[in-house]
């Protein structure tokens, strides 16, 4: 049996998300939406191609891709923020997107976030260095949006259950009472 854990040490709920945890939640949702995105470009060559009779074909250089590709992130990330404080990347890592206070975050925050995220990237990464060395970890986007990205999964709950299921796959069968064994020892007579 392992020593006992304090629950300070076991849960992160509340805590801020690190720059790891943000980063492949980043990357989760690129390779998402840009799928997305691909997905949807492929049927509308397909549909065109049927009304029309004509084939599609999209090009990276093509400045109309380019333009609908941005305005499908901003889309993505700002109503994904907007609606439920966090994106797909975001779910399947457990952050959050809340206030700076730590309140659920209005969805206007979120659209101001997603509207003001690229300015991290056009000052040559420098808006992401605040993750690294802020306590709160908050990036240039958070700070004007008045917000924060913290762990919303309790680790503590989650401990606790893999222990229950660790104890019940762990116990003995059940058995008769010792003293009913005890009772077919004793010889009749």
């Amino acid at each position: 049996m392992s020593a006992p854990v304090s629950a300070q040490s076991v849960t992160a709920q509340g805590n801020y998300a690190g720059s790891v945890s943000r980063f492949l939640a980043y990357a989760i949702d690129l390779l998402a939406s840009s799928a997305v995105f691909t997905l949807a470009l492929a049927a509308i060559s397909y549909v065109v191609q049927i009304i029309t009779g004509k084939q599609v074909s999209w090009n990276r250089q093509d400045i109309a891709v380019v333009i609908a590709y941005v305005a499908w992130e901003f889309l993505y990330f700002g109503y994904s923020w907007a609606v439920s404080g966090r994106t797909l990347g975001m779910a399947v890592l457990g952050i959050r997107v809340v206030r700076a206070d730590g309140a659920a975050a209005e969805p206007r925050r979120g659209v101001v976030r997603s509207l003001v995220f690229p300015l991290s990237f056009l000052l040559l990464g420098l808006g992401f260095l605040g993750i690294l060395v802020q306590r709160e970890r908050r990036a240039l986007h958070d700070l004007i949006a008045g917000t924060a990205v913290i762990y919303e999964w309790d680790a503590r709950a989650a401990h606790l259950r893999f222990l229950a299921r660790e104890a019940e796959t762990s116990a003995p069968p059940d058995t008769a009472s010792p003293l009913a064994g005890d009772a077919e020892a004793v010889p009749e007579g």
